[in-house]
């Protein structure tokens, strides 16, 4: 069963499928927040990130990429004790450096979203060795979803799904490539 036939109607899963997945972004919290979810979803199901959801934004101040680049000690603390989000020593490791490393893409090349169009049409192995040499924590999979879920990779709907329509038209960039 694809996700566009399960995901309509569960309380985590239906909405973020028929509003955020697939759809473009360019709010560089936004792609910082996927990204440090799609992070802390490797080993575990989307559903109980998606149910931590709300904890991770009040954990990591909204996804504010300059707040959590300045995390030290004290708040990396904070983190690891927070029942409410995915108390792994590596993925908060990994958020709070990905936040540093977006920091800089802004002033390198004008933010995330610029890099990310910078580097656009790659196809999902050039990506990979992409985010590795950028980022940290970022496999295969990881980048993968990252990218389809901000649509510049193909795959979050199928076709006949009424979402698929929805995206067509804000023209992903997985669209522009082809």
């Amino acid at each position: 069963m694809s996700y566009c036939e399960a995901a309509p109607g569960h309380p985590f899963h239906g909405p973020y499928h028929d509003r955020e997945y697939g759809f473009p972004t360019r709010a560089e919290r936004k792609l910082f927040e996927r990204l440090v979810l799609e992070i802390n979803q490797a080993g575990l199901s989307w559903l109980t990130v998606l149910r931590k959801r709300a904890a991770f934004f009040q954990a990591f101040d909204g996804f504010d990429v300059d707040r959590v680049a300045s995390y030290g000690r004290r708040e990396r603390s904070r983190l690891l004790a927070d029942a409410g989000i995915i108390r792994n020593r590596l993925k908060v490791e990994a958020a709070i450096e990905n936040a540093r490393r977006i920091a800089a893409l802004r002033e390198r090349n004008g933010g995330f979203a610029r890099w990310l169009d910078a580097n656009h049409p790659l196809d999902k192995a050039g990506w990979v060795k992409l985010f590795k040499r950028t980022f940290v924590f970022t496999g295969g999979e990881i980048t993968g979803a990252f990218l389809i879920s901000t649509g510049y990779l193909p795959g979050a709907h199928v076709e006949r799904c009424p979402v698929y329509a929805r995206i067509a038209r804000l023209n992903p960039p997985w669209m522009r490539g082809k």
